[in-house]
């Protein structure tokens, strides 16, 4: 593993993953989640804790890229982007539905809205992780 190349593909991650976060869930979510009733009164409170859960997630993410890295270009960051969200978004979305009394058109919108930070996150990972060009002489 090439830790600075891995250091700043996480960071490239974090800068984009956490905007596209912050939209999905300020403008797409929102709205389901508030019909819920189940949004925490003090959520405005837990913005510094969402954030460093940000950073780990992001550098986790490009951790676990990297180490099964191949090289194999922008879809290979597709690739994982989808695999991502097979392991954690669609289980999690549809273990909320399972146990939280949460409407269907939540989960599908939230594990969309996942599987679309898993894939952007990972065409970021595989563009600023992979090696650079070298020069022609």
């Amino acid at each position: 593993m090439n830790g600075k190349r891995y250091f700043w593909a996480s960071l490239a991650v974090l800068a984009v993953r956490k905007p596209l976060d912050y939209l999905g869930d300020t403008f797409v979510l929102a709205h389901e989640w508030q019909k819920t009733g189940l949004l925490r009164p003090d959520v405005p409170a837990t913005v510094p804790l969402m954030f460093a859960v940000g950073v780990l997630a992001s550098f986790v993410f490009t951790y676990i890229f990297v180490k099964g890295y191949e090289g194999k270009g922008l879809w290979e960051g597709v690739r994982f982007g989808i695999i991502i969200s097979l392991f954690s978004t669609v289980p999690t979305g549809l273990g909320a539905w399972m146990i939280f009394p949460v409407p269907v058109p939540l989960v599908v919108i939230w594990i969309l809205n996942g599987l679309l930070l898993n894939l952007v996150s990972g065409i970021i990972a595989a563009a600023v992780y992979r090696p650079a060009v070298p020069a022609k002489p």
